[in-house]
């Protein structure tokens, strides 16, 4: 069997889907619509590889900086511009097919959930949403009304990505016991909340910038364009960021589903940013691929990982910058973010036999599947769990060194204070 036959067999069950009248219309006309919600930075990349689709007609543009806006606007003068996306869909929403998120993470679901109820197709960036409540609903909406969803995780469909799910799978290194993964990015902001406000640049609209999220003074160099993903309100730290590469590749190849228990080693709660340093231990319940006690360790900030013999390389050589290993029965797995797989056996390197792949380019499998042409490979069905584990260990930081136990069955704690942060109440706008 092609290895692509397999992994498309493999997650049939997770992402296969049933075309809606909608979509068999927009194949009738031959070009998917789309409105592109953030279109500066990620979302400027975002737009162009969508674009870049001979069935895709960019019709609707929508940004809270004027200047982005501009740019994006000046490579499809064709499509309509707007500020506010709800304004966009008020407008626009009846004669577009397809909508793409690439806005600050608090920002994901408000906007995603507002196509979806409009029947839209949505392709939106990771981590899939800020809250975990926000991930059960998106993922409960689409599949309730049968859309077309794709979180935006590129390396999802990479080549060291698909070969590695193979590998585990295949059982290269038997059953895994543990995953130790890293990242020495800082999302996160150990200061103190700023004091006092600084005039709002005239290319920003920010209330608009804020949305949903909690009044708040514009400050320079704190939120917009850069350095929002740090703090609590807009992001979701290294964790959220990284983390959702790394952890996409051990949670897809060892079919994991939500963990037991997470425990977080940082600093005290600030109530203003995502803390610097963090070790994040989550203890998951056990698969076909994996030993009934297994566990992912996540590492971030400056100087992550910390030592630990799982992590001891052949040759003394150093560990990438970013990665994660994964320790087997019959030996050890390094992949190294956005590099190919390496095999550890009795501390030494051997030759690993690559199964051949047909790749695909993941934002285009998006308008593909729209198309009816292709399986999108990471529907909300799988964005919403895998986000949902990620966002339990973002929760974990606000109670250092404390274990806390998640009921997946009633989507809650058994411990009662850290509830107050699955959800949060959405600010008039």
């Amino acid at each position: 069997m092609k290895k692509r036959a397999f992994l498309k067999s493999a997650g049939a069950l997770a992402s296969v889907t049933f075309l809606p009248s909608s979509v068999w219309a927009i194949v009738k006309n031959g070009k998917i619509r789309t409105a592109h919600i953030g279109v500066g930075g990620m979302g400027g990349a975002d737009l162009n590889v969508i674009a870049s689709h001979d069935r895709v007609e960019v019709s609707a543009l929508c940004d809270v900086d004027s200047i982005r806006l501009a740019a994006a606007q000046k490579s499809h003068p064709g499509a309509k511009a707007y500020k506010d996306y709800r304004r966009l869909f008020d407008e626009v929403g009846k004669s577009i097919d397809a909508v793409i998120v690439s806005t600050p993470d608090h920002t994901h679901a408000p906007a995603s959930m507002r196509a979806m109820e409009m029947g839209k197709a949505v392709y939106c960036q990771k981590p899939l949403t800020h809250h975990i409540s926000e991930a059960r609903a998106m993922k409960e909406m689409a599949q309730e009304k049968n859309l077309v969803t794709q979180m935006g995780i590129q390396k999802h469909s990479s080549d060291p990505y698909l070969r590695s799910v193979v590998l585990i799978q295949q059982g290269l290194i038997g059953k895994v016991s543990c995953v130790r993964a890293w990242s020495p990015k800082n999302w996160g902001y150990d200061g103190a909340a700023p004091i006092g406000s600084d005039p709002v640049p005239e290319n920003l609209d920010w209330n608009l910038w804020l949305g949903t999220a909690p009044e708040r003074a514009y400050k320079e160099q704190y939120y917009h364009p850069g350095n929002w993903r740090k703090l609590l309100d807009y992001g979701c730290g290294t964790l959220g960021d990284m983390g959702v590469h790394i952890f996409d590749t051990p949670y897809t190849a060892l079919g994991l589903t939500v963990p037991k228990t997470v425990n977080t080693s940082c600093r005290e709660f600030t109530g203003f940013g995502h803390p610097e340093n963090n070790v994040v231990t989550y203890e998951f319940p056990g698969t076909a691929y994996t030993t009934d006690n297994f566990k992912w360790v996540w590492y971030d900030g400056p100087g992550a990982p910390d030592k630990h013999e799982d992590l001891i390389l052949p040759n003394n050589d150093k560990l990438p910058d970013q990665g994660a290993v994964f320790v087997g029965e019959k030996g050890t797995l390094l992949l190294p973010h956005c590099e190919y797989p390496k095999l550890i056996v009795n501390g030494k390197y051997e030759r690993i036999d690559m199964p051949d792949m047909d790749l695909v380019n993941h934002y285009h499998q998006f308008i593909d599947t729209c198309l009816d042409k292709d399986t999108c490979s990471t529907p909300f069905s799988y964005a919403a769990n895998l986000t949902e584990a990620i966002l339990l260990g973002v929760v974990a930081n606000r109670f250092p060194n404390q274990t806390l136990h998640w009921d997946g069955e009633k989507a809650k704690f058994k411990e009662k204070e850290p509830n107050q942060y699955l959800k949060s109440e959405y600010r008039k706008f």
